[in-house]
């Protein structure tokens, strides 16, 4: 990425003139786009825009920009962002026992097929600690009960302030956070689960599934908010099963379906392209 190549995120009330007024900053500030993406929301009434350019000027900084976007955010009442595109965002894997998205995320960070950097690996086990140093990574284990959880999460954002971390990644991490971590990391935080909800909760999902005979099962990554599960959607996937399928090749489907979902969650989320929309995101693929 070019130092100077930037990403701007913005949402506000629809009204005529705001692409207009958007590209008319980047004109006089010397700015090339280099793509774009709106979406005009009719049952909000919600303007969204993702604007991608290359500030060609070089006398133009990072803070003109976002001066000049202040300016217009204050006559449009606009809520936006500004990132640089070469900053990628600094992540932390949280995992229990399941070590499958954990492993497809690593994969994806080596090879250079995913937009972040993995700054550590936490977990409430130590099972996959192996898994985390195979990469040279750092592993904190954190177990948790009732009791400990507030020390347990005092500690955990100790950790995240340490490493600088912009973006939490609930790879199969079996535990609730609590509402006022939540609060605290409010956008910040993504999670995977399989998409049987809100049916088949519990234990032993998979198994539930096939002695109901479903026909078709999927993954689900949300943002992460106090209501359990029920953070604004970011990205699903699905696949056709039928009744030759056993709880246990169920779960295997289950497994790839959750790494594909979380991955795309992840690299959208990290290339600015995941707007919230109340309860909902717009998502400028």
């Amino acid at each position: 990425m070019d130092d100077r190549e930037y990403v701007l995120t913005l949402s506000c009330p629809d009204t005529r003139g705001i692409v207009a007024a958007v590209a008319t900053v980047l004109s006089r500030h010397g700015c090339n786009i280099t793509e774009s993406q709106q979406y005009g929301d009719h049952y909000t009434g919600r303007f969204f825009l993702r604007t991608q350019f290359l500030a060609e000027d070089p006398a133009v900084g990072e803070d003109a920009l976002r001066g000049a976007f202040a300016s217009l955010a204050g006559d449009l009442d606009m809520e936006w962002e500004l990132w640089r595109c070469a900053v990628r965002p600094r992540v932390l894997v949280m995992v229990s026992k399941h070590g499958h998205c954990l492993n497809d995320l690593l994969y994806r960070q080596r090879s250079g097929l995913l937009g972040v950097d993995i700054a550590a690996v936490v977990s409430n086990h130590p099972d996959l600690e192996f898994l985390a140093r195979s990469y040279d990574l750092d592993f904190h284990h954190l177990p948790v009960t009732p009791e400990t959880k507030p020390r347990q999460e005092a500690a955990l954002l100790e950790l995240i302030d340490a490493y600088s971390v912009d973006l939490v990644v609930l790879a199969r991490y079996m535990q609730v956070l609590s509402a006022d971590l939540c609060a605290k990391l409010s956008g910040r935080v993504i999670n995977i689960h399989h998409s049987f909800l809100p049916s088949f909760k519990g234990a032993r999902p998979y198994h539930q599934a096939h002695a109901r005979g479903v026909k078709l099962i999927g993954a689900t990554a949300h943002y992460v908010t106090a209501e359990l599960d029920e953070g604004p959607i970011i990205e699903q996937e699905v696949a056709r099963v039928e009744h030759t399928h056993s709880p246990e090749q169920l779960a295997g489907v289950g497994r790839d379906l959750e790494c594909l979902a979380l991955a795309r969650a992840v690299n959208w989320h990290a290339e600015r392209r995941v707007v919230l929309n109340g309860q909902k995101t717009v998502v400028f693929r």
